[in-house]
C-alpha cells in the first residue's frame, strides 16, 4: 500500500476463469484495502488487488490473455472460421466459447496488437536505422470501390508499419498517414509506389515537406501493366465483343452439355476409349464411332473452353484471354476440318462434328474476327517487347524475400544486372523512334509506338535509382531496392483469398468495409525478426499484453498521487438537489447577498442579455 502499513479485507469476489494452460477454473479473488485511509483524490479508498490474477486474465473478464492471443492469429494470421477456432479450443483445451465471444475478442486482439505495435515503435525503428535505412511501399486496395486499405510496408524487412482505413484513394486523405509513419519510424531511403495521380502526389509532397534527398521510384510492374492497357485494352474489348455477339461460347458449353446428358451412363466408358483412342496414332486424323466419337467431339468443344489454361495468374494485360479463346477457336476449326475428310459414318456422330464445325467457322471465316486479332497480336508483340526489356516475366518470382535481420549488401552482379535492364529499355525507346512510321497506311502501328514513349516520357525519371546508399555504412555500400510493388500486391492477395476462405464470399466488398485496418499488422506476427522485437516470441505475446495492461494502470496510478489521512473514516460527498450544509455557508454569506446585490443594481443601465418574449417583441416591431 502507499502508506506501507497493515491491510485489511475490503471483500472476496468468485468468478470463473479460462485460460489455454489451466482450463475452466473458478478464481476466489481477495482484494485488501489500506487499513489506516489512503485515499484517492477522488476519496476513493486505494485497494490491492492481485498480480498474480491480472497477468492472466483481461480486465473485467473471466478470459485470459493467452485465449485471446490464440483466437487472434488463428482469425487473422491463419484466417479459420469461427466454428473451427471453437473446435480448436474445444477439442485440445477443454473450453466451450461461443461464436459471438470469438468475434469480440478478434477485435479485441487487434486493439492490443495496435497498442503493442505503436509501444514497440522505438525498437523497430532502431532496427530500421541500423540496417542503414529502409524503403517505403505503399499502395492501397480495396473491392468494388468500397473498404479501401492504405498499408505502408519496410521493404527490406517486409514490415507493415502502419494500415489505415480512407474513403478514396485520394492524396489528402494518404498523406496524414504517411506523416504519423515518418513520425514514428524516421525518414525511408526510398519511396516505391504505384503510378496513379494520388501516389505521385504524396511521394512528392512527403519529399518535399521532410527535405529528403530520396528517390521517388515507380512500380515497374504498375508501369508495365499501365502501358499494356493503353496498348491493348480497346482491341481486347472489341475481340470480346465479338464472341459475345456470335454467342460462341455458350453455343460451345450447350453442345458439350447436351452430349454428355445424351450419354448419360455410359460416359465413364467413352472417357476410357478416348483415353485409349488419343494414344492410336494411326487414328488420329479419324473420328470413332458411337459413344467414343460423342465423347471425343465434346472434349473438343471443352477444350476450346479451357482457354483460361493458356494465361496466367496476373490478369490482364499480361493475360489476354480472349486472344487466347480466338487462338484455341483456330485450332480445333482446323482439327475438325481434318476430321471431316474421313467423315464418321454414324448420323449422331456426323450431326455432332458438323455442329462444332459451325460454330468454329463462325470464328475463323468472319473478317471483323480476323481483324481485330491482327491489330491486337501487332500491338501484343510491342508489348512483349518492352516486357522482355524490363525483364517482367508473367509469373514473377519474389525477390529480396530474405527475413534476415541484417542487411544484404547489394552485390556488384545486381547493380550491373540494374544497368543492364536500363540501357535495355532506352536502346528499345531508341529502336521505336526508328521504327516510328512518319506516314502512310501503318496508323495503329504509328499510334501504338507513340503510347509506348509517351510513358517512357513521363515516367522515365521515377523507373531508375534503385541503387540506394545505406546510412552510417562504409562509402559505395549500398543495397538494391524493389523494382515492383510485388511485396504489398502479394499481401493484399494473400489477405483476399485468406478472406474468401474465411468468409465464402467471391466479392469482399462488405468484408474488406468492415474489416478493422490493424489486421494486416497481424500479417507482421509471420516475421520471426519482428516478433523477436515485439515481444520475443509467439508464446510470449499474451505476457506483453498483460504487460500493456499493467503499465497502463501505473500511468493512470501516477497521475494522481493518493493521500495519508490516518484514523479517518472514508466520507463520501454526494451532491443533490438538496442544499447541503456546506453551501448553505457559502450561499447565505454576506459576500454572497453583496454580489447579487450589486449585480442586480446595473440591470437599469445595462440591455438584457437574454430579454423576455415581450421585450424581444419590442425591440422587433416590424416583426409580426
Amino acid at each position: 500500500m502507499i502508506c506501507g502499513k497493515s491491510v485489511i479485507v475490503q471483500k472476496t469476489l468468485q468468478r470463473m476463469g479460462r485460460t489455454l494452460e489451466h482450463g475452466t477454473f473458478k478464481v476466489k479473488e481477495t482484494v485488501y484495502v489500506c487499513k489506516y485511509g489512503c485515499k484517492w483524490p477522488s476519496n476513493l479508498c486505494v485497494t490491492q488487488r492481485s498480480s498474480t490474477l491480472a497477468e492472466l486474465l483481461l480486465p473485467h473478464s473471466g478470459i485470459g490473455y493467452d485465449v485471446m492471443s490464440f483466437i487472434g492469429i488463428e482469425r487473422f494470421v491463419h484466417f479459420r472460421q469461427r466454428g473451427e477456432i471453437c473446435s480448436e479450443l474445444y477439442e485440445r483445451h477443454g473450453l466451450t466459447i461461443s461464436g459471438g465471444e470469438i468475434s469480440r475478442l478478434s477485435k479485441l486482439f487487434l486493439s492490443y496488437l495496435a497498442r503493442l505495435h505503436e509501444s514497440r515503435s522505438g525498437l523497430l525503428r532502431a532496427a530500421l536505422e541500423a540496417d542503414g535505412g529502409w524503403p517505403l511501399h505503399i499502395d492501397a486496395t480495396g473491392e468494388d470501390g468500397r473498404g479501401t486499405l492504405l498499408v505502408a510496408l519496410a521493404g527490406w524487412r517486409n514490415w507493415v508499419l502502419g494500415a489505415f482505413k480512407i474513403p478514396t484513394e485520394h492524396a489528402d486523405a494518404i498523406l496524414p498517414h504517411l506523416r504519423t509513419i515518418i513520425t514514428r519510424f524516421g525518414a525511408p531511403c526510398a519511396i516505391v509506389r504505384d503510378l496513379g495521380r494520388a501516389m505521385k502526389r504524396v511521394a512528392i509532397d512527403l519529399v518535399g515537406e521532410h527535405r529528403l534527398d530520396i528517390p521517388i521510384l515507380a512500380c515497374h510492374l504498375h508501369f508495365l501493366a499501365d502501358v499494356g492497357k493503353d496498348l491493348l485494352n480497346f482491341s481486347h474489348k472489341k475481340l470480346r465483343n465479338l464472341f459475345r455477339q456470335f454467342k460462341v461460347r455458350p453455343k460451345l458449353r450447350s453442345m458439350a452439355r447436351e452430349i454428355g446428358r445424351a450419354m448419360g451412363g455410359n460416359i465413364e466408358q467413352a472417357r476410357i476409349e478416348l483415353a485409349a483412342w488419343k494414344q492410336d496414332e494411326e487414328q488420329a486424323m479419324v473420328i470413332p464411332e458411337g459413344q467414343t466419337g460423342l465423347a471425343t467431339i465434346r472434349a473438343l468443344a471443352q477444350w476450346v473452353l479451357d482457354y483460361q489454361a493458356d494465361g496466367s495468374d496476373k490478369g490482364f494485360p499480361f493475360n489476354r484471354p480472349y486472344l487466347d479463346l480466338y487462338r484455341r477457336c483456330i485450332r480445333a476449326g482446323r482439327a475438325v476440318r481434318a476430321f471431316s475428310r474421313i467423315p464418321p459414318q454414324e448420323k449422331e456422330v456426323r450431326k455432332a462434328l458438323k455442329e462444332l464445325h459451325t460454330i468454329l467457322e463462325t470464328v475463323s471465316g468472319n473478317l471483323a474476327f480476323g481483324k481485330t486479332v491482327r491489330i491486337l497480336e501487332r500491338r501484343t508483340g510491342l508489348f512483349e517487347e518492352l516486357r522482355i526489356a524490363l525483364r517482367i516475366t508473367p509469373k514473377q518470382s519474389r525477390r529480396n524475400q530474405s527475413l534476415s535481420i541484417h542487411p544484404v549488401i547489394m552485390k556488384s552482379e545486381a547493380l550491373v544486372e540494374l544497368n543492364d535492364i536500363h540501357r535495355t529499355v532506352d536502346d528499345l525507346a531508341t529502336s521505336l523512334r526508328k521504327q516510328r512510321p512518319q506516314r502512310g497506311p501503318a496508323q495503329d502501328r504509328r499510334t501504338a509506338i507513340d503510347i509506348i514513349l509517351h510513358h517512357l516520357d513521363v515516367h522515365g525519371e521515377n523507373l531508375w535509382g534503385h541503387a540506394v546508399a545505406l546510412r552510417g555504412g562504409k562509402n559505395g555500400d549500398t543495397r538494391l531496392v524493389e523494382r515492383t510493388n510485388n511485396i504489398l500486391e502479394g499481401l493484399f492477395h494473400l489477405i483476399k483469398r485468406g478472406e474468401r476462405r474465411r468468409s465464402g464470399r467471391k466479392n469482399l466488398a462488405n468484408d474488406l468495409e468492415t474489416m478493422p485496418a490493424t489486421a494486416v499488422l497481424a500479417r507482421n506476427l509471420e516475421s520471426p525478426d519482428y516478433v523477436t522485437l515485439v515481444c520475443g516470441s509467439l508464446e510470449a505475446l499474451p505476457q506483453a499484453f498483460a504487460n500493456l495492461d499493467a503499465e497502463e494502470r501505473q500511468q493512470k496510478l501516477k497521475l494522481h498521487e493518493p493521500t495519508l489521512e490516518k484514523n479517518i473514516e472514508p466520507k463520501i460527498s454526494t451532491a443533490s438537489a438538496s442544499l447541503p450544509h456546506e453551501d448553505k455557508i457559502i450561499v447565505r454569506s454576506e459576500a454572497m447577498q453583496r454580489k447579487i446585490s450589486v449585480a442586480a443594481g446595473f440591470r437599469k443601465f445595462m440591455p438584457p442579455c437574454f430579454p423576455s418574449p415581450l421585450i424581444q417583441k419590442n425591440l422587433n416591431p416590424t416583426e409580426n
